[in-house]
C-alpha cells in the first residue's frame, strides 16, 4: 500500500504543478498494469480525495509544521496520508506505517519527520481541523477567489453549492428510449437487486455506483451513463423529426446520442479534437445510432461548413467546468481567475461564429457546465445586445433557475440558454 500512497502523492504534486489528473492516473495505471482492482481503486481514491479536500489538508499541514518543507514530495505524501487519516476508514497505524515506508523511498531521512507529523495529527486532530476550518479555503476546500465568486453570485446558496462540489458524484443513467422506457428499465434493475430512483428530466440515479458491465443491456445500447443535468440539453433543444441539427462541440458524445435517441434527425457531430471525436464514434456505435462526424473548430465554420443552415444547434461550449468539480476535483486547483475571462472570450467567439449557421426560426441552445455567470448569462446577454434577430426563450423547467442548475444530490451544475432566430 505504501507504493500506492507514493504514486498518489506524485499525482497530487503534478496536478498542483499544472497537469491533468485523469491523464496522470491513466499513465500510472498503465505503468502498474499488475495492480489488483483494490490497488487501482485505492490509487484513484487517494488522488481524488486528497485534491477534493486539498484546501483543508494544506491548512492542517501548516499547523503541524514549524516551517515549510523543502522537499515538496514529502509534503505531497503527508497530504495523502492526512486525507486517509481524516476521511478514510483505513487503520491509522497502517496509514502512518505505509507513509513512513514511502517517505524513505523519497528521502532516506524523511521517515522520522513523517512519523512525528502524522502522530502529532492523531493526537491533536479535532483542534487542528477546527483551526483549519476558520478560513474559507480550509472550510470549503476551494481557492479563496472561487469561494468569493460563488458567495457573491449565490449569497443564500453558496455554502450548499460549495459543499455539493466536494461530495462523491451520483451515478446517473440515460435510458435509450428507442429500446425501452425509464420505468421498464428501472424494473429490470430492481429485479437484479439494483436500487435506482427516477430524477428529472427522465433519468435514473443509482443508489450505489457500479461497473457498467453489471448494467443489463449496457453493451447492447439500452442505457448510458450521463448526469441528469446534462440530460436537459436534448429536451430543451426540442429537435424534431427530419431536422438538420449541429452538435458543435460534441465530444464525448453523450448529448449527440441523446438527440439521436429522441428523434430521427440529420445530425452533424463536430469537435476539433480528433481523439475525442473517436469517443463520439464509439458511443454511437454501441448505441447503434448514425450521425456525420467531422473534425473542425466551432469558432471557424468557414473551414468546414457546407453552407446549408441548421434547424437546431447545440453549442456546448468550453468552460471552467466549475459545475462538475466533484467529478474532477483537480479543476479547483488548476483554474485561475483569469481563466474565466479567457473562457468567456472563447464562448463569445463560438456563439458569434455559429449564429449565421442557424436557419430563420431555428433554435440554438447555449450550454456550459459552469456555475459562474461570467461564462453564462453575461455571455448570452452581451450576444443579444449585438444581435437584434435573436431572442432568449424563457426556460421554465424543474430545477432550472433562469437556465442555471446548481450542483446537488440529483445533478451537477449546468447552464442553459435557448436562443431563437427571428423568422
Amino acid at each position: 500500500m505504501h507504493i500506492v500512497q507514493q504514486l498518489a502523492a506524485n499525482i497530487v504534486g503534478q496536478v498542483l504543478a499544472g497537469r491533468n489528473m485523469n491523464q496522470l492516473l491513466s499513465e500510472a495505471l498503465r505503468k502498474h498494469a499488475a495492480f489488483s482492482p483494490q490497488e487501482r481503486g485505492a490509487l484513484q481514491d487517494l488522488s481524488y480525495g486528497t485534491l477534493r479536500y486539498y484546501g483543508q489538508l494544506a491548512r492542517i499541514l501548516e499547523g503541524l509544521l514549524n516551517k515549510p518543507l523543502q522537499d515538496s514530495r514529502l509534503r505531497d505524501l503527508l497530504l495523502v496520508a492526512l486525507y486517509q487519516l481524516q476521511y478514510s476508514k483505513a487503520a491509522s497505524h497502517a496509514v502512518v506505517d505505509h507513509a513512513v515506508r514511502a517517505s524513505k523511498k523519497i528521502n532516506a531521512a524523511g521517515g522520522g519527520l513523517v512519523n512525528a507529523v502524522l502522530r502529532n495529527f492523531l493526537r491533536r486532530q479535532m483542534e487542528l481541523v477546527e483551526r483549519a476550518t476558520q478560513t474559507d479555503e480550509g472550510r470549503y476546500s476551494y481557492p479563496q477567489w472561487w469561494v468569493a465568486a460563488v458567495q457573491a453570485q449565490y449569497p443564500e446558496q453558496a455554502g450548499a453549492i460549495l459543499d455539493a462540489g466536494n461530495q462523491h458524484p451520483p451515478m446517473t443513467l440515460r435510458v435509450n428510449r428507442r429500446r425501452t422506457t425509464s420505468s421498464q428499465y428501472q424494473a429490470q434493475l430492481a429485479a437484479l437487486g439494483i436500487e435506482a430512483r427516477a430524477v428529472v428530466p427522465d433519468a435514473l440515479c443509482l443508489q450505489t455506483p457500479l461497473g457498467v458491465e453489471k448494467l443489463p443491456g449496457f453493451f447492447d445500447g439500452d442505457v448510458s451513463v450521463q448526469d441528469a443535468g446534462a440530460q436537459y440539453a436534448a429536451t430543451l433543444l426540442d429537435a424534431r423529426e427530419g431536422m438538420r441539427v449541429l452538435d458543435a462541440c460534441a465530444a464525448p458524445g453523450g448529448k449527440s446520442a441523446h438527440l439521436l435517441e429522441s428523434a430521427d434527425i440529420e445530425l452533424l457531430a463536430l469537435d476539433k479534437d480528433e481523439q475525442r471525436l473517436e469517443r463520439v464514434r464509439e458511443n454511437l456505435q454501441r448505441l447503434q445510432l448514425q450521425a456525420t462526424l467531422l473534425c473542425g473548430d466551432a469558432a471557424l465554420p468557414e473551414d468546414w461548413w457546407d453552407g446549408k443552415v441548421f434547424d437546431r444547434i447545440l453549442a456546448d461550449v468550453p468552460c471552467s467546468a466549475s459545475g462538475v468539480v466533484r467529478r474532477h476535483p483537480d479543476i479547483k486547483w488548476l483554474r485561475r481567475p483569469s481563466d474565466i475571462e479567457s473562457f468567456a472570450a472563447q464562448q463569445e467567439q463560438i456563439l458569434q461564429a455559429l449564429w449565421p449557421l442557424l436557419a430563420r426560426g431555428g433554435k440554438l441552445l447555449y450550454a456550459t457546465c459552469s456555475v459562474f455567470a461570467r461564462e453564462n448569462q453575461q455571455v448570452v446577454s452581451a450576444f443579444l445586445a449585438r444581435h437584434k434577430d435573436a431572442k432568449q426563450i424563457i426556460i421554465s423547467v424543474h430545477d432550472l433557475d433562469n437556465g442555471q442548475l446548481v450542483p446537488n444530490d440529483r445533478h451537477d451544475g449546468f447552464f442553459y440558454a435557448l436562443l431563437q432566430k427571428n423568422a
